[in-house]
């Protein structure tokens, strides 16, 4: 029995020098345990090559590295290329916060580029991504959980990434669905913010069908197609697919500005809320129990 306590101690000694939102063998990613590996000389069927890989996952380091020192870590995005992994991870030691990205992903069949950004933004959530984080018995809750990673990809970090784009040009290239189109029109009515929702919609719908393929579920995500579940508390953990994709959509629909921060402690800080008086952009149900109403 002292034996077990020494080694309890111990481990609790340790752990909060190198916590970890994701396991290190990326096991706790973006998405849960597989064995896919997708190796490097296997082209991207989407055209993500390692010159986009690497511009892509720098462009929101650029812009996420000194918001990231505000807080008080010093942001390390490690790409590996090489790696065929099909996950991303993020991790703090002490204070450098660090974001691992895969090649493997990248070259995914269902990972576009903006797909591939939403992915580092998710990362990056959960560093900065606001409450609520995930409970943690061993160290202290430092990481934003997988929900709520998801729903400031969307309503933060790709905004922020993408505000100076020609983003109605990169729309116009693209296939949009109905309800996504429809959707975004009807809360966004300046032109950049609309095209802005789009992306951010149609990025969700990328990482959504990468969820799909991986849990070789034979039912698409759509937009139009919410999940229905009611949750009865929050869930840290994976939510479903069809969740994920509604928790990117409603991030790209809410209306709250990026430049309103959200907090770590404060669920309603810069989001759309009930208790706000909120009816669209709202992080879903099927994973999401307010505290507040």
């Amino acid at each position: 029995m002292k034996i077990a306590m020494q080694g309890m101690l111990i481990a609790s000694m340790l752990i909060p020098q190198m916590s970890m939102g994701c396991t290190i063998d990326g096991s706790e990613g973006i998405v849960p345990e597989h064995n896919l590996k997708i190796p490097a000389h296997i082209k991207s069927v989407n055209g993500v090559t390692k010159e986009r890989f690497d511009a892509v996952i720098d462009e929101v380091s650029t812009i996420y590295a000194p918001i990231v020192a505000q807080e008080g870590g010093e942001l390390n995005v490690i790409k590996n290329w090489d790696d065929g992994t099909v996950n991303a991870y993020a991790q703090q030691v002490g204070k450098e916060w660090r974001v691992s990205m895969f090649g493997g992903l990248a070259r995914h069949e269902a990972i576009t580029e903006d797909g591939l950004a939403l992915v580092v933004c998710h990362e990056l959530g959960h560093h900065i991504g606001g409450a609520p984080r995930k409970v943690s018995p061993w160290s202290s809750p430092w990481a934003s959980n997988e929900g709520q990673s998801d729903y400031f990809a969307t309503l933060k970090c790709l905004r922020r990434v993408w505000n100076n784009d020609d983003n109605l040009s990169i729309i116009r290239k693209m296939e949009i669905p109905k309800h996504l189109k429809e959707s975004c029109g009807m809360k966004h009515i300046w032109n950049d913010d609309y095209a802005v929702c789009i992306r951010g919609g149609m990025a969700g719908m990328s990482v959504a069908k990468l969820f799909q393929s991986l849990r070789k579920e034979t039912t698409s995500p759509a937009f139009e197609t919410p999940d229905a579940k009611v949750v009865t508390r929050t869930n840290d953990n994976h939510p479903a697919t069809q969740c994920r994709l509604d928790t990117y959509f409603q991030g790209a629909l809410c209306e709250v500005s990026f430049n309103d921060n959200v907090d770590g402690k404060d669920e309603v800080a810069g989001t759309c809320h009930g208790s706000l008086g909120h009816k669209t952009g709202l992080r879903p149900n099927c994973w999401f129990k307010p505290s507040v109403e």
